[in-house]
């Protein structure tokens, strides 16, 4: 076979490195597959794009693909998303017709988002990143007496989830150990799947209602944007737990930071408005939070991962069967997600 007849694997990747993504053994099985143009840096122009577009098999980037490109390129068989959010600049009900799937490698970040919540949750609950602060400035209390009085156990509590993705599932079996029953809410799941993962499926209210700790874990959509607010942390218990880990369109943020500031919730906040986090955020000055600058999901061991997600869905497709490993873009809801890219 001469290089003319290998499928052609164009790249934009952007904003993701290549290197922390396809290391050299990943880099060497992708070459064995076809023809491989390597782009990174910044975001391919529409020129690289529109020169390639017609013999492109498998496209790995978040360029956009409207119809209009799509017509474009009769060979496309994957979009892969390496960015890992569904973004809406891609026509996903006419990829679904013609065959073409758009996977994200967006699962490799489910266990570290998860663990990352967990933890926030336990300082949150035993005030740990408080009582640190307190021994380095030498106003700690002797043996925790007044630094404790408001800490809780989480063992035996209820606690939910909102949103039963990928991440969602990730956390639920670090949840079980404590003991208590675990609340779920997910419109776009069945309740008979959500209680095949061991979970009660109830309202959104609910979670709010009954739960010690909530975990709020789902994306932002069409039908979600800004909807979990001051009522709903106003049903809490005060003191209990908000974990915001997920997308913070989900949340009135504004709301959120003043249940902390009053303290009806303690909340733990790792994805913002707006990234960089603005000097000036009063977040930076709101009692009872825990704050993290995005970085529940990136930890490097996890960046390999996403490469062989990628390679591995390709070799198969080259061999006629459908893609395994990589998350496939189910078009009656990915249209209607509405993350933001990341910078």
């Amino acid at each position: 076979m001469n290089s003319s007849d290998k499928p052609l694997i164009l790249f934009d990747p952007h904003p993701r490195p290549i290197d922390p993504l396809f290391d050299p053994a990943t880099k060497k099985r992708l070459e064995g597959f076809g023809h491989v143009i390597w782009h990174e840096g910044s975001l391919a122009s529409n020129e690289y794009i529109e020169k390639h577009l017609p013999e492109t098999v498998f496209l790995v980037g978040q360029s956009a693909m409207p119809k209009e490109r799509l017509d474009r390129a009769p060979k496309l068989k994957a979009i892969f998303n390496v960015e890992s959010n569904f973004l809406p600049n891609v026509d996903y009900v006419e990829c679904h017709r013609r065959g073409i799937h758009v996977l994200s490698t967006g699962a490799v970040f489910a266990k570290p988002v998860a663990e990352m919540a967990l933890g926030m949750a336990l300082s949150l609950a035993r005030r740990m990143h408080q009582a640190d602060a307190a021994i380095r400035s030498g106003s700690e209390s002797l043996y925790g007496m007044e630094d404790n009085y408001d800490s809780i156990l989480l063992s035996g509590r209820t606690m939910a989830v909102v949103g039963c993705g990928n991440v969602g599932r990730a956390l639920l079996p670090l949840l079980r150990p404590f003991g208590g029953e675990i609340l779920a809410h997910d419109p776009w799941i069945h309740p008979s799947v959500l209680k095949e993962l061991g979970v009660t499926p109830v309202p959104l209210e609910e979670c709010f209602q009954r739960a010690t700790a909530v975990f709020l874990m789902s994306a932002v959509t069409t039908e979600n944007a800004g909807g979990i607010g001051k009522r709903h942390f106003d049903m809490m218990r005060p003191g209990s737990l908000v974990l915001l880990v997920s997308r913070a369109g989900v949340v009135n943020f504004d709301e959120l930071l003043e249940a902390a500031a009053s303290g009806q919730v303690r909340a733990g906040i790792d994805v913002w408005p707006d990234e960089p986090i603005p000097a000036n955020h009063p977040a930076r000055k709101t009692p009872n939070t825990l704050l993290q600058a995005h970085r529940a999901g990136n930890v490097p061991e996890i960046w390999p991962w996403m490469g062989h997600l990628v390679v591995d869905d390709m070799e198969l497709m080259l061999k006629g069967l459908p893609p395994q490993r990589c998350q496939k873009a189910q078009w009656e809801t990915a249209a209607k997600i509405r993350s933001k890219p990341v910078k």
